[in-house]
């Protein structure tokens, strides 16, 4: 999905939610996509302070027979409805309003009072050795008027679909660097001046302190504006002091709840239909394993979409709350403060909800607290750090030790990679006989009747850079084991197998039909979705 697509889809999105909330409030919905830009602006009937201060703009002036129009969002003050219906009213007249979305109202408002504000050039991430784009995007930084440099850094990130910013002291200057498809690159390098500025800004908004010595963790939201939508863009700030100042990491966690969709995340139909069927229960324990930044989050938070309906009550314990989506009641866990996910889970089970979601299973109480909520009819889901479904389950049992009644409550663990996608412009080529041997051993003893592959005559993809793609890749999807914990696994858990181990349970997965992570790797290289190399890198 490229950039227009997506602000589409957020536009979309923002204008059914506004449709909705005007049933609610027994307002017109008005949809103003088709004619924004171009419906002559209504002049001399609201003052510009007024519109943006009470969220109103006029759409028609009106007379004694033909009404004035306004459009409201859902900020406009119903006291100021009121107030116009009255004053137009005691004079013989009428007022008609109509509710617009936020995205509309920005469009409006922006044409009637543009802001004057100079257009700075947008940021390029430079390739290997490209000491002149380090340069050129430092130029900017540095003219960047010091009280636009936060937002202009955070807005370029969104743009590019930047992870997270590191800000690195150096002796001398501040390394700026973006991490884009799961690698970091070098953007820019800003005097210490600019850095000032920078901190200052970025401590007060994430309620930090520029003058402690110790590691901090923070929050924040900025709301950006792009191609006549608008979304939120939730940042998690993480701070430390060192030799020469304080380094900071920001988390960029674009919120959409549109595109928190299993649909949206590249894996294939037998995958979206194992999480179904665990998730089609009224109970049982789902479980997501894998490093920081491999995905785990979007994916249970795409479940937890999925399974958002009226009729079920769904409770999130998170730490942090990474995205706020309706319908679902969100419960913060400050672990850094002396909570912990166990007593938060026994609390909310009081409450009766269908679905829990704990941020993630680190000790032995959460562990089974969870499994136990999981056996007395809730649907539970996780994330638990372990590099394989295997070593997370012999981890699992290692906490809640040989339990037979524990032994059906894990329906399903999944272990999740991003790698980075190849660009429509990639390039077949052979590989040398030692990749074709590592990539046959791999895949040796899998049903390949299933795959239009022959590993007799191997063809990979490989990434060709061009002007608008440098790296020769477009995004990252998703490499994803399953394991659904049959009869055979369960004996692991109920004591039937004397000795457990990491590579019991796997081979045992295997010969249920459990495709590893090694080997949906690497049968995405084969499909041309990624290479071989990337692969290798993250798995």
């Amino acid at each position: 999905m490229n950039e227009g697509e997506v602000q589409a889809k957020r536009r979309q999105n923002e204008e059914d939610a506004t449709a909705r909330r005007a049933r609610i409030l027994g307002l017109v919905y008005l949809d103003t996509r088709s004619f924004e830009n171009e419906i002559p602006l209504v002049m001399g009937v609201l003052e510009k302070e007024q519109m943006h201060r009470e969220f109103i703009i006029p759409l028609q002036a009106g007379n004694e027979v033909t009404p004035y129009q306004f459009m409201v969002t859902s900020q406009t003050p119903s006291s100021t409805i009121n107030k116009i219906s009255d004053a137009y009213e005691a004079e013989g007249l009428r007022a008609e309003f109509y509710l617009i979305s936020n995205s509309a109202y920005q469009v409006f408002m922006l044409r009637y009072d543009p802001p004057m504000q100079v257009k700075y050039d947008d940021i390029q991430i430079a390739t290997e050795g490209d000491s002149e784009t380090i340069q050129q995007v430092s130029q900017t930084l540095d003219s960047v008027s010091t009280d636009k440099v936060f937002d202009y850094l955070l807005n370029q990130a969104d743009k590019l679909g930047s992870s997270d910013i590191h800000i690195e002291n150096m002796r001398e200057t501040i390394r700026i660097r973006m991490r884009v498809d799961g690698i970091l690159h070098p953007v820019a390098e800003i005097s210490k001046d600019k850095y000032r500025i920078l901190m200052g800004e970025l401590c007060s908004r994430a309620n930090l302190s520029s003058a402690s010595n110790k590691p901090q963790s923070g929050h924040m939201q900025m709301e950006i504006h792009r191609d006549g939508a608008s979304h939120v863009l939730n940042i998690r700030v993480e701070m430390v002091p060192t030799m020469y100042g304080h380094d900071a990491v920001l988390r960029l966690f674009n919120f959409d709840e549109s595109l928190l969709n299993l649909d949206l995340l590249g894996i294939t139909n037998e995958e979206r239909d194992a999480i179904q069927e665990v998730v089609s229960h009224p109970r049982g324990l789902l479980l997501m394993v894998g490093p920081t930044g491999s995905g785990k989050s979007t994916t249970l938070y795409s479940i937890l979409n999925a399974l958002n309906t009226t009729e079920r009550k769904i409770i999130t314990l998170e730490d942090p709350i990474e995205y706020g989506i309706p319908g679902i009641s969100q419960i913060p866990i400050y672990t850094n403060e002396g909570g912990s996910f166990a007593d938060g889970l026994r609390s909310v089970l009081r409450l009766d909800p269908d679905v829990v979601m704990v941020g993630e299973i680190r000790d032995e109480d959460t562990a089974k607290t969870a499994i136990q909520a999981s056996i007395t009819g809730h649907l539970v889901l996780s994330s638990f750090h372990a590099n394989t479904t295997s070593a997370a389950f012999s981890r699992m049992i290692d906490l809640i030790g040989v339990n037979p009644i524990f032994s059906t409550s894990v329906r399903l663990l999944i272990a999740q990679r991003l790698v980075r996608r190849l660009d429509d412009n990639k390039e077949p080529y052979k590989p040398d006989e030692s990749v074709a041997r590592y990539i046959r051993s791999v895949l040796e003893g899998l049903d390949m009747s299933k795959y239009d592959f022959n590993l007799n005559d191997i063809t990979l993809w490989r990434e060709k850079p061009s002007e608008n793609s440098p790296f020769g890749f477009n995004g990252r999807t998703a490499i994803m084991e399953q394991m659904v914990v049959t009869e055979p696994i369960q004996k692991f858990i109920r004591g039937d197998v004397a000795d457990i181990n990491t590579n019991d349970i796997e081979k045992t997965a295997r010969a249920s039909g459990m495709i590893t992570l090694e080997q949906k790797g690497v049968l995405a290289a084969l499909r041309g979705d990624t290479t071989i190399d990337e692969v290798g890198r993250v798995i």
